[in-house]
């Protein structure tokens, strides 16, 4: 009986043993990671959570970042429905894709850019890669400025611009700064300021724009605006790095939301250029965009491919398929694209008929304020002038939700919740 007692407090012991050592190992090891903070929350994903969790049955998210139909529903485009049952039929394997995307797809997105008679294109001087939707053309972009541009290598970025320019920026350690952009005295564009910012930039450093539709505030620079623009830019020697996100969805025409692109193209400069096609052609999660650089010559054009595709193959290999099929289709096959064209037109008239009818509205409910920046403002987002206590009791005795700087998403709104959401911004701000 003792022996057997004594070899079961032995086997305890030891059992108690390993354990112990086993917790101080997991404590030792734990500390790897004890140095990484807490990153701050989303805020249009805080956004969205508080939205959900709302049960008013007239709660409105005007945060989301993603175009909806009239219903307040996602929006699949026929001219897609229809280019998924051409893929469907085809049969198609799932072997890699080019490193630098199908050669159709990247000639295709760049004459939708820069236009089917495009010198460049024809010369062969642009380096089209495809990319993971903006955002990697974004990345890709910036990590190739800053591995292989021998200048000046600040990026100089509009006030304000979409929160992951300045992101980007910093996870490659590039010097980020700021040009005025946005006046909020009138809720438009502060020409005056852009141009005296700009003309202060060193030179060779590199200026990003909005191709159209601007994110966050929907104030894009008319077309003599955009000529004064480039002649700075360019008597400056700086570098315009494009983000068009949105080409047709800020008119309705793919040719007049990339007119900004072809001007500065047709007027010298050698430009950098971020498509994405997840709000034109609601491809959100496929994730198709491209990546171009005019390069000026072939040769040097065929150099820089060379070192794009290194790029590429070290961050992720191959491009994904599917997204890029889809928007090749459409823009290859001609009855396809006019479907297309019609599409993006109406999901763009739709946004312009529900800011007038927002703006009306509001002064129709006798509010003294001049909101005419509503219809003067493009695309998808609006800079509403709202100040954020405003902005907490529209959330709090409305239930709509939209950030805190005032910007409202105009996709969320219907025919259904327009006249709410109109009487409820009159009396925050009357």
């Amino acid at each position: 009986m003792a022996q057997a007692l004594k070899k079961l407090t032995a086997q305890v012991l030891k059992s108690n043993n390993v354990e112990v050592i086993t917790n101080n190992f997991i404590r030792a090891n734990s500390t790897w990671w004890s140095n990484v903070e807490m990153g701050p929350p989303d805020v249009i994903l805080g956004i969205s959570e508080a939205f959900k969790r709302d049960t008013d049955p007239k709660k409105v998210n005007l945060g989301v970042g993603a175009y909806r139909d009239d219903e307040g529903k996602p929006f699949v485009l026929p001219s897609v429905r229809k280019a998924e049952e051409i893929l469907h039929a085809a049969h198609l394997n799932h072997e890699y894709a080019p490193i630098s995307g199908e050669a159709e797809y990247t000639d295709a997105v760049a004459k939708l850019a820069f236009g089917e008679d495009s010198q460049v294109l024809k010369d062969k001087t642009n380096c089209t890669v495809q990319t993971l939707s903006g955002t990697g053309a974004l990345r890709l972009g910036l990590e190739f400025v800053s591995k292989h541009y021998n200048k000046t290598k600040e990026i100089w970025v509009p006030t304000p611009t979409w929160g992951n320019h300045p992101q980007i920026c910093n996870m490659l350690n590039l010097p980020c700064k700021k040009y005025r952009y946005f006046d909020p005295k009138t809720n438009g564009f502060d020409l005056q300021g852009a141009l005296d910012d700009i003309s202060k930039i060193p030179e060779q450093s590199i200026i990003l724009l909005h191709a159209c539709a601007h994110n966050p505030t929907g104030v894009d620079p008319k077309l003599d605006d955009w000529k004064q623009l480039s002649e700075v830019i360019k008597k400056k020697k700086l570098l315009p790095f494009f983000d068009m996100a949105y080409q047709g969805f800020a008119t309705g025409s793919v040719d007049n939301d990339a007119a900004a692109v072809r001007l500065f193209v047709k007027e010298g400069h050698q430009v950098m250029l971020a498509q994405s096609f997840a709000k034109n052609m609601g491809l959100y999660g496929e994730r198709a965009g491209a990546l171009t650089f005019l390069c000026g010559d072939a040769e040097s054009a065929a150099k820089m491919m060379s070192q794009v595709k290194i790029m590429v193959r070290t961050m992720y290999s191959n491009p994904p398929l599917h997204g890029a099929r889809l928007v090749k289709t459409i823009l290859t096959t001609p009855e396809l694209k006019t479907q297309w064209l019609s599409d993006v037109k109406q999901m763009a008239d739709r946004i312009i008929s529900m800011r007038s009818r927002l703006r009306n509205g509001i002064e129709g409910a006798g509010n003294k304020r001049s909101w005419q920046h509503i219809t003067d403002q493009i695309g998808m987002f609006c800079f509403t002038g709202l100040k954020p206590d405003q902005v907490e009791r529209l959330t709090k005795e409305f239930h709509i939700y939209l950030t805190k700087d005032g910007r409202i998403s105009v996709a969320g709104i219907s025919s259904k919740n327009v006249d709410y959401v109109a009487d409820a911004m009159h009396k925050v701000s009357s």
